[in-house]
């Protein structure tokens, strides 16, 4: 009398290996995590952009029009939002029209409540051009697919 054994042979267990490798290649693909998180801090940067411009328009509708001190001038290249060498705009604003300041999500740094440290960099850039228009800026935008994003407000 034969006696049988109970289990799955090798080629069995090797098709199974195969196929689940197979699905999970589709799913990492479809799902694209490096995709994902640059989709993320993308609209990260869109929503920092537009509560910067509001805060530096609410700040000159309750100063008659005027912008916040240490803007760059008319007509000069964008200025990065920091606290030394750029645009130092944090005590203007904050935290009277905004909380505080958003930074990039590419620098992993905290955001900026205190405007007595003045070694603060957001990564944001503002300029205003010729006609008193503003515009903030967000340059490290990361690509998504084959093209990268240009991330900027102005009013």
């Amino acid at each position: 009398m034969l006696k049988f054994k109970k289990g799955f042979t090798l080629i069995e267990l090797l098709v199974v290996i195969g196929i689940l490798g197979i699905l999970l290649a589709i799913v990492l693909i479809a799902i694209n995590p490096a995709r994902q998180f640059a989709q993320a801090n993308n609209t990260a940067r869109e929503s920092d952009v537009n509560s910067l411009l509001n805060s530096i328009h609410q700040y000159a509708a309750d100063n008659k029009g005027l912008l916040p001190a240490n803007m760059p001038a008319k007509g000069a290249a964008a200025e990065t939002i920091e606290g030394t060498g750029g645009a130092d705009i944090c005590a203007s604003i904050s935290p009277t029209y905004i909380a505080q300041l958003p930074v990039d999500p590419s620098l992993n740094l905290p955001a900026v409540g205190d405007c007595t440290v003045k070694t603060y960099n957001t990564g944001y850039t503002v300029a205003v051009d010729a006609s008193g228009r503003v515009t903030v800026a967000a340059p490290d935008a990361q690509a998504v697919g084959a093209t990268t994003p240009v991330i900027s407000v102005t009013r």
